[in-house]
């Protein structure tokens, strides 16, 4: 883990541009999917709860389960989530054993610390937690489409750690993780990725910097 639990999301904010909005745009998609109607909602790669917490509070939800592989993150996530109705389950998106009980799952800046395999089963146990009908959102880290545009993508996301308050060896350091920590994807391979794993609908409906956001649905019957 790259971060200190205890100070976890004053960290992030330091490596991803516009985090708080990046949660503002998933909760505007679900309200709009959600047409009004309370939503069961899976979030796996929960980490310290920061999105679970905002969507107990502006979304009608029927049910709330929280995922991830790590104990202390669950830990800080219950303590956000205090006096609100929440299941909590230290497992991985890789390891989901659902079978079509979620309207929608979501699964933010959680997926691209897999290789490419492993990635495609968490998608796929995604799609398979889902009801019919239902809505996979994912923000990810991603690739640009060319060397050229990749090595300009860097220097842009250590010009923002810098801005924001970590050391230019932090900044680099970020950088060069990636592709040996973390594994991004371009986006029309994520897109590819979606529909191989079942998803008749799958889009891209935000991007930024190294951040995309895709939904996918899952046909109805």
């Amino acid at each position: 883990m790259s971060f200190d639990l205890n100070d976890y999301d004053r960290n992030v904010r330091k490596v991803i541009p516009y985090y708080d909005e990046l949660h503002a745009q998933v909760l505007d998609l679900i309200t709009g999917f959600a047409a009004g109607k309370a939503v069961s909602l899976l979030d796996t790669g929960c980490g310290s709860g920061t999105f679970a917490a905002r969507a107990a509070q502006e979304l009608a939800l029927s049910e709330l389960v929280l995922c991830d592989p790590l104990a202390d993150m669950l830990d800080t996530a219950r303590q956000k989530l205090s006096g609100r109705p929440a299941e909590f389950r230290q497992i991985g998106s890789e390891q989901l054993g659902f079978e079509e009980r979620f309207d929608v799952v979501t699964a933010i800046q959680s997926h691209h610390y897999f290789d490419r395999e492993t990635r495609k089963t968490a998608v796929r146990n995604c799609f398979r937690a889902l009801k019919p009908g239902g809505m996979l959102v994912i923000f990810e880290n991603t690739r640009a489409d060319t060397e050229a545009g990749q090595h300009l993508l860097m220097q842009r996301l250590e010009r923002y750690g810098i801005a924001h308050g970590r050391t230019p060896e932090e900044a680099r350091h970020h950088t060069e993780r990636c592709g040996t920590a973390y594994f991004p994807l371009t986006i029309s391979e994520h897109l590819a990725l979606l529909r191989e794993t079942g998803f008749e609908t799958a889009e891209l409906f935000w991007h930024s910097y190294m951040q995309s956001g895709f939904y996918a649905i899952r046909q109805a019957h």
